[in-house]
């Protein structure tokens, strides 16, 4: 029997390798690829998107009668039907990081709206601006322009912190739109977005001009999407990882700042890179594609120094200012009943010094709270939570202790649990911690935070970074939040506590994540300065990273850890993959996971590290174990990889696959 009606593939919002379905295309109907529809799914509604429609022959599976093939229910919002790039991309997001392609989507667009209100369209607030350039920004500036809506090229600038790149940006963005082209700015966290958005508008002239991150509300998200999605009009958008699925039409350039920066990966869901989708949006649109960072990711310094080295530039010098001289201090002899721990005497010398000269401090610590954990002086006992086994932090403004991985929190204990005693003892410090301390030795000083427990909105945000700018704060005590992208003119001192916790962490990256973070913070010092101070504290004083960061030796640094690198077959010389296994009962775990290995043992070209257990193993009810999987060539890896999705787990166990992590145990 000939079937003339036409079938469509729909990728279901489900997990699993089994999460494209087929179903008819009702008679008289305008379906097309990219279409949001309804479909039925079992006994209920399930949502999806149709990826293709053709006929019978074509599209039916050969073990699927046809009278059982049902029909899509419905468009579920025309307005957000994906444009063929769109859906493009996805699918090759969906194909890299071996993920459910319906998943994906529905995870990256934002919710259906019935009736969403107007959307305010900011425009630049001037006729443009003009700026007289250093001779690397010129050299930079003079050879990147004539590429703007060339094609697709991809671009590194490796811009020591104040060397003016966001200028070079600016000149390139003013001649992509001036094309007729748009232009998307990629940022790795929310709070850079202010003073980039003053800068762009103040300058730009009048071009429509757009902000998305996750403070907007869903509807504006909604709004702004259809707007890209509408017009064709030369646009900028300025936004976080998630605003790379906008879809903007006619895009001519494509800006990842910060690109080493580990906010560009996500963590939950589908852990793709942001960057690297980006680069692929840009691949797709045959536009223009440039990184830029003070501290390149290895990855990309290697990559582009061995494959594309004309396509790397360097700017060495500030643009304003000289660089800071970096000290690093011995905290061994620090006492913790001293009044001033956690600052040695050096420290708030500097502090007390720049202040009294009418400048302004950054005081830098990567760690929440008042004390990283409470203890009982007589049987040792601390408090922990239950659902993870991790140490519970000491919040004092609140008065709780806390758990940095659920949501578990206790207020403070008057005594032991265990042996009655009344007399605990805190231990490890925070930035709560270094602002109380600063406020009893400078009571005259004002000292604020900047940290996710005091700025927990976007105006929060906002109003302190202001506040700052207007000096009035003198101290501002935070943690990476500070670290990156701001341009502070009256800081000139910055003091960095607790870094060894970062460099200890037991992770392969962790000498490039310490050396990138600490380039960031001291970066932020002496920008409109011949002189500036920067103090390091740490407990080891001798190790040979500091000598390459005191001295700005960004090649040695990162010759010495290629070195490594290659030796020890890790990125950028090896592909890496890790696979998450996970479940209720450790024991089930074990198996589960000891059982995926024998499985993986079979396939070529491929390095298995492990089973085993991540560094918080039990977490949200769930113990997890990994294994790491490297491989020289990205088909062997890959190969294995696509083997797994589509292997059936046992009941009760998950798989996650990560495709290039950032962390490994």
């Amino acid at each position: 029997m000939k079937h003339t009606a036409l079938l469509a593939k729909v990728a279901v919002r489900m997990p699993g390798p089994n999460s494209i379905l087929t179903y008819k295309v009702p008679s008289g109907s305008e379906y097309a690829p990219g279409d949001v529809v309804q479909v039925p799914l079992g006994k209920r509604k399930g949502q999806g998107i149709i990826v293709e429609i053709g006929s019978y022959d074509d599209l039916c599976p050969s073990d699927l009668a046809p009278e059982k093939i049902k029909a899509i229910d419905s468009i579920l919002d025309a307005e957000l039907k994906l444009g063929p790039k769109e859906l493009e991309l996805y699918q090759w997001m969906a194909k890299y990081y071996h993920y459910s392609l319906g998943l994906l989507v529905f995870d990256c667009l934002p919710n259906p709206v019935k009736k969403p209100r107007a959307l305010p369209i900011v425009k630049g607030r001037s006729e443009g601006a003009t700026f007289v350039f250093h001779p690397e920004q010129e050299e930079i500036i003079q050879a990147l322009l004539p590429k703007v809506g060339a094609g697709y090229e991809k671009i590194f600038i490796h811009g020591v912190t104040g060397s003016g790149k966001t200028v070079i940006y600016f000149e390139l963005i003013k001649k992509c739109l001036e094309l007729g082209k748009s232009v998307l700015l990629l940022v790795p966290e929310i709070n850079l977005t202010p003073q980039l958005t003053d800068f762009f508008c103040s300058n730009l002239g009048e071009f429509p001009f757009f902000v998305y991150h996750s403070a907007i509300t869903n509807s504006a998200k909604y709004q702004i999407r259809k707007h890209l999605k509408d017009n064709s009009t030369p646009a900028m958008v300025l936004g976080v990882r998630s605003s790379v699925f906008l879809p903007v039409q006619n895009l001519g350039l494509v800006i990842v700042d910060e690109e080493h920066d580990t906010s560009f990966k996500q963590s939950d869901r589908c852990p793709y890179n942001g960057r690297d989708v980006a680069i692929k949006k840009a691949q797709l649109h045959q536009c223009l594609v440039l990184l830029g960072s003070a501290t390149p990711s290895l990855e990309n310094f290697y990559a582009f120094k061995k494959q594309l080295p004309t396509n790397y530039y360097k700017m060495l010098k500030r643009a304003q200012g000289a660089f800071p001289e970096v000290q690093f201090l011995d905290a061994r002899g620090l006492k913790f009943n001293d009044p001033a721990w956690p600052f040695t005497p050096d420290a708030l010398r500097l502090i007390s010094e720049a202040v009294e000269k009418k400048e302004q401090v950054l005081v830098f610590i990567n760690r929440l709270g008042f004390a990283n954990y409470i203890q009982c002086s007589s049987c040792g006992h601390k408090w922990t939570d239950p659902n993870t086994g991790v140490n519970l932090r000491y919040f004092k403004k609140k008065n709780i202790l806390s758990s940095a991985h659920s949501d578990y929190q206790i207020p403070l204990p008057e005594m032991c649990p265990k042996c009655g005693n009344m007399d605990l003892f805190q231990s490890g410090f925070g930035t709560e911690k270094a602002q109380e301390v600063l406020l009893k030795h400078f009571s005259h000083f004002r000292v604020e935070r900047f940290d996710r427990e005091e700025i927990t909105t976007f105006k929060k945000m906002k109003s302190r970074l202001d506040n700052f700018q207007e000096h009035a704060i003198d101290i501002l005590v935070g943690t990476q939040m500070l670290a990156k992208g701001h341009n502070f003119k009256r800081v000139n001192r910055v003091v960095v506590l607790g870094i060894d916790s970062q460099l200890n962490f037991p992770d392969f990256r962790a000498m490039e994540r310490t050396y990138q973070l600490l380039s960031q913070v001291i970066g932020r010092a002496g920008r409109y300065s011949r002189h500036s101070e920067v103090m390091v504290q740490t407990y080891s004083v001798d190790n040979p990273l500091f000598d390459h960061i005191k001295t700005h030796a960004f090649d040695a640094f990162y010759k010495d850890e290629l070195s490594i690198r290659e030796m020890v077959q890790l990125p950028p010389f090896f592909k890496l993959a890790a696979l998450f296994v996970s479940a209720r009962l450790r024991d089930r775990v074990i198996s589960a996971a000891l059982e995926l290995k024998d499985f993986l043992e079979k396939f070529p070209g491929i390095i298995l590290l492990g089973p085993a257990p991540v560094m918080i193993e039990k977490k949200a009810g769930q113990f997890t174990w990994e294994i790491l999987i490297k491989a020289q060539e990205v088909n062997s890896l890959h190969g294995a990889l696509h083997a797994v999705a589509n292997r059936d787990c046992p009941t009760g166990i998950t798989v996650k696959i990560d495709v290039d992590p950032y962390f490994t145990s």
